[in-house]
Parts: C-alpha cells; structure tokens; sequence
C-alpha cells in the first residue's frame, strides 16, 4: 500500500508539474462575491465543520455520517454552468440544445456533459482567468448545499412545490425549464443546489468511513465520479443534501450539467480510502485448472438444486433480500464458478446493482453475495458474463441507466485477465442511452472469433432484440439492427430484429445465427430467428416449443460435444419416461438438438428425480419439485464448462449436469 501511495503521489506532482502555468500560478479572488471573464457569478464559501451523510432514511451510502471540516475558503458559482458560458470552451455543443425539447436557451443549465468535459472546461477557464478553477469535491459540495442546515433539504425535511420540475420518475425527459437561478437560493447565495440538473462533482466514488475528516477528496480512483444534488424528472428524495450519485465519468445525458469552484487543487487522497475487495475477489487461485479431474462423461451427472443468491433477509444496501433476478454465469480459468445477477427492491428503481458469488473448485456451497458493480443511483439492469477461451479474458456486459429505469440504457464493457479478481474501468460500447441495450444473458464467440452480445431492443414484454457484434476483440462495436424499423414477427418474414425479447442466440455450422426469443409468438409457439448474414437479417418461423411468459427466460448453447442445448419452461409437456409411457410435466426442462435446431429429441425435465418435496425459486417462493414438476419460474442463464459439465441457474438455484444425464430418461412415472 506504501507504494501504490508514492506512486499516486509521484503521479500527482508529475500533473502539477505539467498543469497550465495559469492553473499552477493561480491566486484566489478577494471579497465576498466575485464575476468572472465569461459573466459567471461566484460567493465565497468560507472554513467550517458539518456532519456530512444522514442518520435515518436516505440511502446505504450515505452513512456512517461522519464530520469534515473545510479548512480553506473557495469560491462556488451562485449557478450551474449554462449553454452560454459551456459553448465560450466548446462551440459545438450547440448542436445539443434542443434535444428532447430541453435546455433550448442561452441561460439554461448545459446538459450532455461528462465529468471529462467539464474538467477540461476548468482548466480552459484557468488558463484563461489566472485562476485556479476546477469541480467541487463532493465535502464541498455538501457543506455549501447545506449552507449550516442539518434537515433533509436547505429548506428543512420538504422541499416545497416551487423547487419541483417534474419530480417524476420517467423513461425519457418530460419537458421543463431549465433556467438557471428561477428558484430561491440558500442562505449563502446558492441557487439550484436542489434539482434543476445534477452537478458533477471532483471525487470518484466510494463509501462513507466513520471518522473525521479534512478537506477529504474520496477514494484513489474507482468507476465512478460523483453526481449531486439531483435533477427533474426525479422522484424529490433525489434531491436531497446528503443524497448522492455517480456515473462513468465519460457518460453524458438530459439529467446531468454541473458547477465549478475556484480554490487549490485538492492534494491526493490517503490510501486508507481505497476499499478492500469483495469476498468473490478474495484469495482466488491463479494456478489454470486441470479440467480432466471432472465427472466421467460416460456418467450421468447430475447436482442440484442449490441456492447462489445468499443475501441476508432484511438486507437493504448495498445488497437488497426483497428482489434478485436476471442472473449470468460463467466458468473460470482456474475452475470457480462466478455468477453475477441484478439485487434491488424494485425493477424500476435507483437502488438497483450488481451482485456477484462465486463457487469456488471442490466447493459444494457458493459464498455469500457481495457487490459486483453499482452506479451510485443509477438503474444497472442486465448483465453478461463471457469466458474468451482464446485469451483467458473474462467480458462482463452491463446496462448503465440514465435514472430508474432500464429504457434509456447505454452499454458498458469490463475485462478481467485474473479469473474475475480485478476488472479494467468500465468503458461505454454504445453511449447513446436508449432502448437496445438491455443486456440479456448468453454473450457467446463465433466461429470467427466476433463477440456476440444480446440485448433487449425494447423495454417491454414484446419486441424483439439486438445483437451488439465486435470483430476486434471488443475494441469497436456495431449493432447491425440500429436504426431500422421494428419487423413484422410473422412466419415468413424477414426483419433487422430478433423476434421475442430475452433471447437466447447461437450460431450454426454453417454460419448462420439461430435465435429463440420470449414474446411476439408466431402460431401460438415460441418465436424463432434465423440469420445468414451475422444479424442484418432474420427470418421468422414458429419454433416446437411453447411461449414463455413473465419472470421466465430461455437458454440456448452450443455444447462443446457438437449437439445444441436449450432450457425453457413447459407447460403440460408430453415426454416419455424410462418405463417408455408418454406422461405430462411442467416446469424447468432441457432439450438436445443433433441436427441444427431442426428437432428436439431429447427433453427432460431439469429436477433432481427424486420423490416428491419442496424447494424455492425467485426470491425465495416455494415450490413442488417431483417426477412431474420442476422449478416454474426464474430467468435462465447457462454456461458450458471445459469438462463438460453444463451449468444452468435460474434466478435462485444453480443446477450442474453432463449431456449424458439429459440422455438419460425420466424415472419410470409409475410403477
């Protein structure tokens, strides 16, 4: 840790060092307000103390509430930056007012800036002023909001009507004012601390400690800048003192502008705020795995069910007990297990992460969950995982949200090189934040070498999906479907789109990608998509199986033996048992294809067949496993292990067996 301090702190002096001479040479202004070159107004925000965080309500991040005391005066701008004062540094962005009616005029708060832009703003205004301008740490952020205050809002536990500006949860932006300066100020001069846009702020995000603090600047590094105060379109809790929100500092969208400080550059912060890892990144073997020591594959091989999702009952943050769904799992290099799924307390909400557990090699338990991935505030909904075998690279595929809900996603890409332990930053694939981009489960690799990745084209139950293709290992990617109208889902018909959302997609031999999707069903059957041109085209057709339905999803694999697998749910499927009788089951099955997805000859349902009791499902809901009746509900993903070992969980069990078990027939349903 002593190195990676002098290292930080080297990095930081080399910066300093190569900052414009204005930025370095930069004095403070003098008096109680100040004007600046380009009009902004500033007040002088004076040394202090406060107790930063809330104690009851909020959010998990904010506490524990802890003192920090401002030792240094600076100045704050009495405003956010608006289109006049940005488009001074960067005349393009002009070409960005209007966009969904918002932020139309000279004196409207700018939006559609990252933490990037904004911090190049600072430095172009230090160079041009003698000043030393730059974001305001979070600490700052919060004391001047506050302005010696201590309730919920600057202007006590409610934040009265005229501060509202469509204070709704929305998918996309309801039109409103953004005027800078309209509603009354706090006791220090400040306006807009409460909504109108949200201001980025200097730190990168991390948790709270508990003690006293001076001048604190956040952790090391992270994902995350840090975003404050809240905005329109946002429900009035958002805009809290206390409350906080981040984003990948290179995101940009309707809701977020920001405000700048003059003051010293804050120093680098102590090592003591870099957090420590989560239990699935702790103590992981690198040795590769030997995957000969695997089941006999002339065996049946069959474990499960078993609960991955451990969350303690209660738990509200950063892991949520009420709802945990949409699963991804992959195999690792050194033989674990890693499974990530989204934990919240409501689909359409802020809270919502990334969890993540890990079954580590000759384990029969997975670990208790911990956090995987959370944009402070922001909806992560879908997750991919993906075992590159070339080159021993873990993909993880993610959703990042503007706000609360997964309609206006943009798609984000992380690497692992050291089985999941640590991940490079978070980049944005796709920055446009829209529909598209809702990451479903079951990223897979051509033949080709492409990355495949499959998402939700629409926010709703029907649709269809995309597929987001890279030929570069990941570097630049392209979604073949963009931009073309949404098809007709009919036999016979061709269209850019998979039919169905929540798809499960593979390729052929011969090159093509076969596709099954939930929704749009054709003929009372479940969606099927062919494409022979990598996904610029599909043609439709009904597929054998039934259409599956809400809190359901469909897995579709290549197995490594040649034959294609695909999971789903039947409803009074007729299958035949080892006594050779036709008997009707319900629930989770699997299904082997040796012709291309032509036929379905195998099918059996995914159970531990054995006699009758009762197991749990999504979110801890009893039901009847047996001979009969498997697991009802829960949204599939699976993943093939070297040895051969096919690994299926649904939102709560994991299941674990060989091809030669789905061979096997069904116990004898009487004697």
């Amino acid at each position: 840790m002593k190195k990676v301090w002098l290292v930080i702190s080297v990095i930081w002096l080399v910066l300093g060092l190569l900052a414009p001479k204005a930025a370095r040479a930069a004095g403070m202004p003098t008096g109680k307000d100040y004007t600046n070159s380009i009009g902004m107004k500033f007040v002088r925000i004076g040394p202090g103390s406060f107790m930063m965080g809330s104690t009851e309500g909020g959010d998990f991040d904010e506490r524990p509430v802890h003192k920090v005391n401002i030792t240094k005066p600076f100045y704050m701008a009495v405003t956010e930056v608006t289109n006049t004062q940005y488009e001074r540094f960067d005349p393009s962005h002009k070409s960005m007012r209007g966009k969904y009616d918002l932020s139309k005029d000279f004196n409207q708060a700018v939006i559609y800036v990252s933490w990037n832009e904004a911090a190049r703003f600072c430095r172009w205004l230090s160079n041009n002023d003698n000043l030393s301008y730059r974001l305001p740490t979070e600490a700052e952020w919060e004391y001047a909001c506050r302005a010696g205050t201590t309730a919920k809002y600057y202007t006590g536990d409610e934040l009265p009507e005229i501060y509202h500006k469509h204070q709704e949860r929305t998918a996309f932006p309801e039109r409103v004012d953004l005027t800078v300066g309209m509603t009354p100020a706090n006791t220090w001069g400040l306006y807009d601390m409460h909504g109108n846009v949200e201001e980025w702020c200097y730190d990168w995000y991390g948790p709270y400690t508990a003690a006293e603090q001076t001048n604190p600047d956040g952790p090391i590094d992270g994902d995350f800048k840090v975003a404050r105060g809240g905005s329109y379109n946002t429900k009035v809790s958002y805009l809290r003192s206390a409350n906080r929100m981040g984003t990948l500092p290179e995101d940009k969208h309707w809701l977020i502008g920001f405000r700048v400080v003059i003051g010293e550059m804050p120093p680098p912060p102590c090592p003591e705020a870099v957090k420590t890892s989560a239990l699935w990144a702790q103590d992981v073997k690198q040795k590769p795995h030997d995957w000969s020591d695997g089941p006999d594959p002339e065996k049946p091989y069959f474990e499960g069910p078993r609960n991955y999702v451990k969350i303690p009952e209660g738990s509200k943050g950063p892991l949520w007990s009420r709802h945990n769904h949409q699963p991804a799992i992959t195999a690792c290099p050194n033989g674990d297990l890693l499974a990530i799924w989204y934990s919240t307390t409501s689909e359409k909400g802020r809270n919502l992460m990334v969890a993540a557990s890990r079954l580590r090699h000759g384990s029969k338990e997975w670990e208790p969950a911990a956090p995987f991935w959370d944009a402070p505030d922001r909806n992560d909904h879908g997750s991919s995982l993906l075992w590159n075998h070339r080159d021993n690279t873990i993909y993880h595929f993610n959703g990042l949200s503007v706000g609360a809900t997964w309609a206006n996603l943009a798609l984000v890409m992380r690497k692992s090189t050291d089985n999941g332990v640590n991940w490079s930053k978070a980049r944005i694939i796709h920055p446009i934040h829209g529909y598209r981009h809702q990451v479903i489960a079951g990223s897979f690799i051509t033949r080709e070498g492409y990355i495949i990745v499959t998402c939700d084209a629409v926010p709703g139950g029907d649709g269809g999906s995309a597929i987001h293709i890279s030929r570069d290992g990941g570097n630049t990617w392209v979604d073949p479907g963009e931009g073309r109208p949404e098809p007709k889902f009919e036999a016979g018909e061709t269209g850019a789109w998979i039919a169905g959302i929540h798809t499960g997609c593979t390729q052929l031999i011969d090159g093509s990608l076969l596709a099954f999707g939930r929704g749009n069903s054709i003929d009372g059957k479940m969606p099927k998509s062919i494409s022979t041109d990598m996904g610029t085209n599909w043609t439709y057709s009904a597929s054998d199986f039934n259409r599956i339905g809400g809190g359901q999803r469909l897995v579709l694999l290549r197995l490594q033996e040649g034959p294609l697998f695909f999971a789903s749910f039947a409803d009074n499927m007729t299958i035949t048992d080892a006594a050779g009788q036709f008997c009707q089951v319900n629930g989770l099955f699997g299904a082997v294809s040796f012709d291309e997805g032509k036929t379905w000859p195998l099918r059996r349902l995914i159970t531990d067949d054995g006699p009758t009791h009762k197991e749990r499902t999504t979110d801890g809901d009893d039901f009847t496993m047996s001979l009969t009746t498997a697991e009802p509900k829960g949204y599939m993903a699976g993943t093939q292990a070297p040895d051969g070992v096919i690994h299926l969980i649904s939102s709560w069990n994991h299941y674990a067996f060989n091809i030669t078990w789905l061979k096997k027939p069904m116990p004898a349903q009487r004697e």
